[in-house]
Parts: structure tokens; C-alpha cells; sequence
């Protein structure tokens, strides 16, 4: 597993797509953040604060990340080579297992250039430091957690199509509906006091919670629980190719 990890990681950084792939996150960010008029954006927002980093990232992983995992299982069906994989004494769970590791740092290192915005906020503050430092460690630990769970939804979605865009878009749909339209489902208050557990299926609860600077455990599990199925039904419908 830790060799195909490793084989996961040349093919992202060896062709330059993960290079493209940071650079491109970081300077949308930027862009937003520091130049662009929007409510984003620091210098109009007046105060030493990420957080509206912190709600613009989730939309930029949700089309980053299945860009990320559509050719980990897609492109191995597309080529053949999936079989080949089965030939080898390595277990199919080992298998979506190591892409899926591949896939979740790369989308951690997109995270890494903003530390850059981490300094810049703190040194901004008045006085210097004045900057809700738990509430930003903690939305940096909600976004490691999402990363991961969008990662397991690209793999799913990449398990499912041999076509590299069809599982590109069922990632995006799959990642949009987690994230955001479960959410919006709950808001027109259809249903009446199942809203609320409405609600807390989809991402968007769980992540919001560790923005605040707080990380309950429950949270964790749920997204822990998240990511199991997801690589589970991936580990069922690569078995189904074999």
C-alpha cells in the first residue's frame, strides 16, 4: 500500500498537476482575500480574522479535490491497469486505501500557502497577535477533516466510472449535495422537527462547528464514519471489476 501511495504521490507532483493544482488554490484565495471586492475580502471585512477564508475554502475544494481523485481509480480502469493491480499481493482495501492517502495530502499541501495569510492577518492585528487563535487552528482542523472527506467522495466517485470527467462531475455533484444542498433542504423547513437531523447529515453542520473553535468528538466521528463508507463502497464496487 505504502508503495502505491508513493507511486499516487510521483504521478500528482512528477507532471506538475499538483504544482498547478496548489498554485492555482492559492491564488484564488489571494485574489479573494486580498484584492477582489467581495465579502471576503480582509481589508474590507476591518478585522484580524480568517474566517472568511474559512467559508470560502470548502467551495474551492469541492471542485479541487474530485479533480484531484477522479483519475485514481477512473484512469486505472481507462488503461487497463486495474487488472494488473489485481495481480499484485496487494489487497483491494489497500488499494483504495493508498489512493485515497495520495489524494488527502495533496489537498492538505494546498492548505500549506496560507499559513502566508496566517502571518499576514496576525501581524495586521491591533495590537499585534490579536487574532482568535483557537477558533482559526481549529477551522484549520475542520478543513484537514473535510479534505479528507471530500477525498473519500472522489475515490467513490472515481470507482464508479472509468470515464476520468463522468467521475469528476459525480464528485462535484456528490461533494456540492454533502456540502451545501443537504443544508438547503433543511433551511425550507419541509419536515418539520426532522430538519434538524436533516441538517447534521450533510457536511456543512459538522465542519461549521470546528470553525468556532470548537472539536467534538462527535463531529469527528461523524466524519470519520463519512469517510469509512464512502472507501468501503469504493473497496465493493472496485471488487466488481475484478
Amino acid at each position: 500500500m505504502f508503495a502505491l501511495f508513493k507511486k499516487e504521490l510521483w504521478t500528482y507532483f512528477g507532471n506538475w498537476s499538483a504544482w498547478l493544482i496548489i498554485g492555482a488554490f492559492s491564488l484564488i484565495g489571494t485574489l479573494f482575500l486580498f484584492f477582489f471586492d467581495n465579502d471576503s475580502n480582509i481589508f474590507e471585512i476591518g478585522s484580524a480574522t480568517l474566517q472568511s477564508y474559512f467559508v470560502l475554502v470548502p467551495w474551492l475544494l469541492m471542485f479541487i479535490i474530485p479533480a484531484i481523485a477522479m483519475k485514481t481509480l477512473a484512469e486505472e480502469q481507462q488503461s487497463g491497469t486495474l487488472h494488473w493491480l489485481f495481480s499484485q499481493p496487494i489487497k483491494i482495501s489497500e488499494i483504495v486505501l493508498g489512493k485515497f492517502l495520495a489524494v488527502w495530502l495533496v489537498g492538505i499541501l494546498c492548505l500549506l500557502p496560507s499559513l502566508i495569510y496566517l502571518y499576514t492577518v496576525y501581524v495586521l492585528g491591533v495590537p499585534e497577535g490579536n487574532i482568535d487563535l483557537g477558533a482559526t487552528f481549529g477551522s484549520y482542523f475542520g478543513l484537514a477533516i473535510l479534505i479528507a472527506a471530500f477525498s473519500a467522495v472522489g475515490i467513490l466517485a472515481s470507482s464508479l466510472s472509468k470515464n476520468q470527467i463522468m467521475a469528476y462531475l459525480l464528485g462535484v455533484f456528490l461533494s456540492f449535495f454533502l456540502y451545501f444542498g443537504i443544508e438547503q433542504l433543511a433551511s425550507y423547513k419541509l419536515l418539520g422537527g426532522a430538519d434538524y437531523i436533516l441538517s447534521n447529515i450533510g457536511f456543512y453542520q459538522h465542519f461549521l462547528t470546528f470553525t468556532r473553535g470548537l472539536i467534538d468528538t462527535r463531529d469527528i466521528f461523524y466524519f470519520l464514519l463519512v469517510i469509512g463508507i464512502c472507501l468501503f463502497l469504493a473497496k465493493i464496487f472496485v471488487e466488481k471489476k475484478k
